[in-house]
């Protein structure tokens, strides 16, 4: 199928023409062939670089209406917007921040970028562009299976199709065990494949070779491994060597952000790239030791990347790896779940992580979308994924990650914490207002989909009576009027009519988990009765550092004793009392982390911040983000209250002023 036969504008095709698109890929063809240009639902699961971008395109400009492009990621739907925003005749939007707003200027655009989350806001705060769309594209559905992100996204999806009846559902996915069950629920044309544009073979390493399952050998001579070296990281090194030697680009994933900058020390020595362009860059985006060390790695042709860098400098190592200013990046599996870097080579030097109790195996799906990095269109003749094994591990590598197919997407819906947030948000935005019309919602849901004998109701009572005790929900048995929260208990699946409170209503739309709003209430309370004396920021960042949404950081045992010394000098100003906490550990965690938030607000450089307490400038960066979103989320809660609470506002004005790091209420 050729370009000149697609029903979309002249301008749109000579666009097409003008970047090399001729003729379709088959994965193309074969969506265009399922209906996507005829408003019918599509799942497309294919390999990474196969042509899902496109799919998604022909899918929105021929809509009969307004778009919407899901991302999981920001940085992806900042790339994606900057794609979309080329195509001719077609205004684009953007929305990944602000999580208290319907963001009702999009309705003007003809696509909008956004991810799950945003949308999820947005519909709850009333957002009338919803119920326009003609077309959703869900990228990387098959994060459905994630316990975080999953049950956003299919909760999502299943209130945009009864927002917008008849709205055209395409979802792309990464190669799946079982994409026609996704395609299933959508009620969608399954187009499966594994064609790739560049042949993709994958090997494991071990005795100084490479088998790949397509019958070839690659020898690798490490040399000897000195001893204070580590024979995994040697092997990767000659690995990569091999690659750019050869002209390709590489990337190296590890397990760890200290493992991503020391296997790039160890690059850069031996690397003979030259990118002293981005290496100024990188120091004018930031000072910090993590900035001096990416910046000097950079100088020779190798990046690193993973969370703990500061946005810019992410994107800074992204786009010279694109542009091949750097030779290779070693990241962390992160990297491989968003923004396009593809590279000749792939090698996998840890396939396992430490999960906070023992070092797991990485998932199968996790580590084939790291291999399909490898292969860049019109660039290389070959891709080649390589996982690093010894004479103990091969064999099972082999079993786990060459030979098998990735794993199921199972639903995470039924966990506790995520029933809770979208039954309350199903009701506090109006869309049901009785446990049976709650009920009809989650039948729509992929888990009801996968479990169709399971029974929701007595779940959902369960549900409702925890939410009714947070005083988010109020329940009426008999229809007539709201009752207390001991009748939650006694809910009837078939008629008790629900209704938010003017809490739950605030909760829902602040976009905070109803344990945080619950954890925010508490504290607002308390700080009512606290002498005026002792309220000062660190009671407000102490109360919102407490909260399950505020992501925690590490506590090392050399700070430990410190922290608990700072908590005990400033135990009159924090909102808790750490006798009554039941995990000690964590309050101790939500101390530093008020600490640290209270010394940024003073001035405090990043640079010092993370000398300090030793975090990587990107947690500086985020950690303020969370905290002036959670602050807001407080200040409102404060206002419903009637609460004279003004400490929460104060704080987040001095948490964001003109600093970096703090322009959107909400990371996601």
């Amino acid at each position: 199928m050729y370009v000149r036969d697609l029903p979309v504008s002249a301008a749109i095709r000579e666009q097409y023409r003008a970047s090399g698109i001729d003729e379709l890929y088959p994965p193309q063809a074969a969506a265009v062939q399922a209906g996507v240009t005829d408003g019918e639902n599509v799942v497309a699961a294919i390999p990474t670089a196969s042509g899902k971008t496109l799919i998604a395109e022909l899918a929105m400009l021929t809509a009969d209406g307004p778009a919407l492009y899901i991302v999981p990621l920001r940085a992806l739907a900042r790339e994606k917007y900057e794609s979309f925003a080329e195509l001719p005749g077609v205004s684009v939007g953007i929305s990944t921040g602000d999580f208290d707003s319907p963001a009702e200027e999009l309705g003007d655009e003809d696509v909008v970028v956004a991810t799950a989350e945003k949308v999820d806001s947005a519909i709850r705060n009333g957002a009338s562009w919803v119920a326009d769309l003609a077309c959703v594209v869900v990228d990387e559905v098959h994060l459905l299976g994630r316990p975080r992100r999953g049950p956003t996204l299919e909760v999502t999806l299943a209130t945009l199709q009864r927002r917008a009846p008849g709205v055209q559902i395409v979802a792309l996915s990464a190669t799946i065990d079982n994409p026609g069950d996704v395609a299933a629920w959508l009620d969608a044309e399954l187009v499966e494949s594994t064609w790739r544009p560049v042949d993709l073979r994958t090997g494991v390493h071990t005795d100084e070779r490479v088998e790949f399952d397509d019958g070839t050998v690659l020898s690798v001579d490490v040399g000897p491994v000195g001893p204070d070296e580590e024979r995994e990281t040697e092997v990767t090194a000659a690995l990569v060597d091999d690659v750019i030697d050869g002209g390709g680009q590489c990337l190296a994933f590890v397990r760890s952000r200290r493992e991503a900058e020391s296997l790039a020390a160890r690059l850069a020595r031996t690397a003979d790239g030259n990118a002293p362009d981005v290496a100024e860059a990188v120091r004018e985006a930031g000072g910090t030791e993590t900035g001096r060390q990416l910046a000097a790695a950079v100088e020779s042709g190798v990046g690193f990347h993973h969370a703990g860098l500061v946005s810019e400098h992410r994107t800074l190592v992204e786009s010279a790896f694109r542009d091949r200013s750097l030779q290779v990046i070693c990241a962390t599996p992160t990297l491989a779940a968003g923004v396009n870097v593809p590279a000749r080579r792939v090698v996998v030097r840890d396939l396992k992580r430490y999960t906070g109790e023992e070092m797991s195996w990485l998932s199968t799906l996790e580590v084939h979308q790291m291999c399909g990095r490898a292969g860049r269109p019109h660039l290389d003749p070959y891709g080649e994924a390589i996982l690093v094994g010894d004479e103990h591990t091969a064999e099972e590598i082999q079993a786990r990650y060459v030979k098998a197919g990735p794993e199921a997407v199972e639903s995470q819906l039924t966990a506790r914490n995520a029933l809770r947030t979208h039954v309350l948000s199903i009701v506090a935005s109006g869309f049901a207002d009785s446990a049976s019309e709650v009920l009809d919602l989650l039948d729509a849901t992929f888990f009801a989909h996968q479990s169709p004998d399971v029974d929701l109701s007595g779940l959902l009572g369960s549900v409702v009576e925890q939410l009714a005790e947070m005083e988010l929900l109020d329940v009426d048995p008999s229809g007539e009027e709201p009752s207390d929260s001991a009748s939650a208990g006694r809910l009837d699946a078939g008629g008790d009519a629900l209704a938010a409170t003017a809490l739950g209503e605030t909760v829902s739309k602040q976009y905070v988990r109803p344990e945080t709003g619950a954890r925010l209430l508490a504290g607002i309370r308390t700080i009512e009765s606290m002498p005026d004396g002792d309220v000062t920021p660190l009671t407000a960042l102490g109360v919102v550092c407490g909260t399950p949404d505020m992501r925690g950081t590490y506590l090392g045992s050399r700070e430990r004793a410190e922290i608990y010394r700072y908590a005990t000098r400033h135990a009159a100003e924090f909102a808790t009392d750490p006798d009554e906490v039941a995990d000690f550990e964590e309050w101790l965690c939500a101390v530093k982390l008020a600490r640290i938030l209270r010394e940024w607000s003073e001035g405090a450089s990043i640079e010092t911040l993370v000398e300090r307490y030793r975090i990587g400038p990107g947690d500086v960066e985020s950690h303020v983000e969370r905290a002036a979103w959670l602050l807001g989320a407080g200040d409102a809660l404060a206002g419903t209250l009637d609460a004279e609470v003004s400490i929460f506002e104060s704080v987040r004005q001095d948490l964001g002023g003109s600093r970096s790091g703090s322009a959107e209420r909400h990371p996601t």
